[in-house]
């Protein structure tokens, strides 16, 4: 069977450019969106010719014209998208409500991947603020897209290993503890914590695969389900030391949260 073509929005991103690269690697005709906003970002220019280097296909467009975003689905079969939803970092999730509509007008699009990639938001309806705002605009978007009946796949990868497991789930870093580590609750929650480079590659796996067509897809590998316990005894014994372990309990952890919320609104 022929492999379909693809397009990625947000190729320079975070997960994007894994994706980008995940779908060259099984041999898809790869598109990468590059938007006239890239400005003067010589990081993000240096990765698009990457890209174009090695196979990838640049395609102009931007989300202030139309026209230009129609003619870039038109080229391909699977549009991905992967722009930040982070709500502290660049948030452009609904961005993606104008993707929606280049793509209900260009009619040829078989499947679109919006930019989830990361917890379910349809089980995510008593988040706190301010990350719930996420979870709320991933469903504004989604209804958009089964409204317009375009055909879907959403993809659930949980906890990305390099916000969460290397960190052992520490706030406020990304290394390691050499010395303390801080337990949530008696640290006995099962957490699936899954590789970037793995989410993107059951990504494009899914993309010709009938199967997921309308689907949620959840990256559940039974190696990534540990607790936190689990997660600092694996750093323990490749450290050969013993951490001090304290733990914060649900109200202490809540507590403050509720407080900001409380000055916020």
């Amino acid at each position: 069977m022929e492999k379909s073509k693809v397009l990625v929005v947000g190729g320079t991103g975070y997960i994007g450019r894994r994706i980008v690269k995940a779908s060259l690697a099984e041999g898809h005709v790869t598109y990468v969106l590059q938007r006239p906003e890239i400005g003067l970002d010589i990081d993000k220019l240096q990765m698009l010719l990457s890209f174009k280097k090695h196979g990838a296909r640049l395609v102009e467009a931007s989300f202030s014209d139309h026209r230009s975003l129609v003619h870039a689905v038109k080229l391909v079969d699977v549009v991905i998208c992967a722009m930040s939803g982070v709500h502290f970092r660049s948030h452009n999730l609904l961005l993606q409500l104008k993707l929606v509509d280049a793509i209900k007008d260009a009619g040829n699009v078989q499947r679109f991947l919006p930019s989830e990639f990361g917890t379910d938001p349809a089980r995510m309806k008593d988040a706190m603020e301010p990350g719930r705002v996420s979870f709320d605009e991933k469903m504004i978007v989604r209804k958009a897209i089964e409204d317009a009946n375009i055909p879907f796949t959403y993809i659930s990868g949980n906890c990305f290993a390099g916000y969460f497991a290397g960190n052992l789930s520490q706030m406020g870093t990304l290394l390691p503890p050499k010395d303390k580590v801080l337990i949530y609750g008696d640290g006995n929650v099962k957490v699936v914590y899954m590789d970037e480079d793995d989410i993107a590659t059951y990504t494009i796996k899914t993309i010709d695969d009938p199967r997921t067509l309308n689907k949620t897809v959840y990256l559940r590998p039974r190696e990534n389900i540990l607790t936190q316990t689990e997660l600092i005894e694996i750093w323990e014994k490749l450290i050969q030391k013993k951490l001090d372990k304290s733990f914060l309990s649900k109200q202490e952890l809540l507590s403050p949260m509720e407080g900001q919320i409380k000055k916020i609104f």
